[in-house]
């Protein structure tokens, strides 16, 4: 693996230099990390790009897309009571162009999570991996011997979720195709996600109270026991868990199924006391069309709430 030195891509033009809040749902100690990501292309490249050079068309859209999420180009910082806010100076994200000695084949068919190659793909440029006056996105583009390459990043967590990065990386796309401005506009208001003030709680949530006089299974099994594996739920697998249902079950959603027979194996795998508190925690999106009067389109924080359900016994 041969690097270039990291740069720092800055917005085409000229942005404003302002301080933005977070929302409330940002501002999550449990949200101040990185979260990284690779993709794989092969040396199939599109018409409207065979004979570009790659990396420089990337480079060169991500510093178009950035003038219109331009926050990302600033830096976090914190305010009075540790809020979190960005500082729009427009410093940029970290760079870094880079070359494998190796072709997309030596990759093996399948390139399952955890990657061995993380490391190598996305380099961890020393005093960007924080949290405060840190980048908030690290890009690798690794050239490969047979013409593709491989494209990873990370971003913090606390500034955008899934779906928001994913709309930055939709207006990248767009921008090496030759647009001049995101076809969905970014939205910001992460004020419309903040607690009321003062705070006013209208019902008990016993599921974020602490589980006393309870074991935790996992601190006390070895991880070297442990395996990895990926597992693909298409159609014919849907159909077959839900052939094995009753009659009168066979309305629940695809999710209920799944986390059921995960909840299932799980129990089974690590037999717990069957009078054991134990807890299902998931993630629910509050975007979709149930709250389309809240969240704007083009929003790109984090919009999710955490549901967490205590049960008093494995379900069977």
């Amino acid at each position: 693996m041969i690097r270039k030195a990291p740069e720092l891509i800055s917005p085409a033009a000229p942005t404003p230099q302002e301080f933005k809040k977070l929302s409330d749902i940002d501002d999550q100690e449990g949200l101040k990390f990185h979260v990284p990501s690779l993709f794989f292309y092969e040396n199939s490249p599109s018409p409207s790009l065979e004979g570009k050079y790659p990396v420089k068309v990337i480079r060169e859209a991500l510093s178009k897309a950035l003038v219109f999420y331009y926050p990302l180009a600033g830096r976090l910082r914190e305010g009075d009571n540790r809020k979190l806010l960005v500082d729009c100076n427009g410093e940029g994200i970290l760079f870094t162009e880079a070359d494998a000695n190796v072709k997309l084949e030596h990759f093996g068919d399948e390139i399952q999570v955890p990657c061995p190659y993380l490391d190598q793909l996305l380099y961890n440029v020393p005093g960007s991996d924080g949290t405060l006056g840190c980048p908030l996105l690290l890009i690798q583009v690794t050239r490969l011997l047979c013409g593709g390459f491989i494209l990873g990043l990370h971003f913090i967590h606390t500034i955008c979720d899934g779906f928001g990065f994913v709309q930055f990386l939709k207006a990248v796309e767009e921008m090496t195709n030759g647009a001049n401005s995101p076809s969905l506009t970014p939205v910001w208001q992460r004020e419309i996600l903040n607690a009321r003030d003062p705070p006013r709680i209208t019902r008990i949530h016993h599921e974020f109270e602490p589980v006393k006089n309870s074991r935790d299974i996992f601190l006390n099994m070895n991880l070297d026991d442990m395996a990895h594996k990926s597992f693909n739920f298409g159609p014919k697998e849907i159909a077959s868990l839900r052939h094995q249902l009753p009659f009168h079950l066979q309305n629940y959603s695809t999710f209920e199924l799944i986390t059921a027979w995960l909840w299932r194996c799980r129990t089974i795998a690590l037999e717990p006391d069957p009078d054991e508190i134990v807890r299902l925690s998931f993630t629910a999106s509050a975007r979709g069309k149930h709250y389309n009067q809240l969240i704007p389109p083009g929003y790109y924080g984090n919009a999710f709430i955490e549901a967490k359900y205590p049960q008093h016994h494995p379900p069977s």
